[in-house]
């Protein structure tokens, strides 16, 4: 005895029953009908969202900047926090080949500056003010100071950028 092949997935045969319609959301993109499959944040802090096919998100991601209309303080306190959030990514490979607009030698300019350290500072320097202000600033000696907190992730990135692998 042989069995069709209809009698299990994939059905091989004719379909009966008529398939529900698919909504597909179109990219916000002004002129554009490919499907928006890709969310883009309208603003900064809020959680309305644009909607793009692939080659808009991509222009519209290479154009945001992040940190527009922040002092320095209020960027380095954002970056901090998305690096507390992002940690997995930021241990990828991914991440150090990411083309940035904040590059490597501004970072390591930000962290001299953080530590309180010379341009030509070795690593036992380095680690020194690390060390001092990791102290100093340790959520464990501050207990109620919330800007301690956020001073001792500052420390810890920097150190993480100037620390030699």
């Amino acid at each position: 005895m042989s069995r069709s092949k209809s009698w299990t997935f994939p059905k091989w045969g004719e379909y009966t029953s008529e398939r529900d319609p698919v909504s597909v959301r179109l990219c916000d993109y002004d002129g554009c009908d490919s499907p928006g499959d890709y969310p883009a944040p309208k603003a900064p802090d809020s959680k309305d969202k644009w909607y793009f096919c692939q080659p808009h998100v991509a222009q519209f991601n290479k154009n945001w900047n992040y940190f527009n209309g922040l002092s320095k303080e209020e960027a380095m306190k954002r970056a901090q926090e998305e690096m507390r959030k992002a940690k997995g990514y930021r241990s990828s490979g991914t991440f150090e080949d990411s083309p940035k607009a904040y590059g490597k030698e501004e970072r390591r300019t930000d962290a001299l500056e953080i530590l309180d350290l010379e341009a030509d500072a070795t690593e036992k320097d380095i680690k020194t003010a690390y060390r001092r202000l990791a102290k100093l600033y340790h959520p464990d000696t501050n207990l109620s100071d919330a800007q301690s907190a956020i001073k001792f992730q500052q420390v810890k990135a920097a150190y993480e950028v100037l620390k030699i692998k």
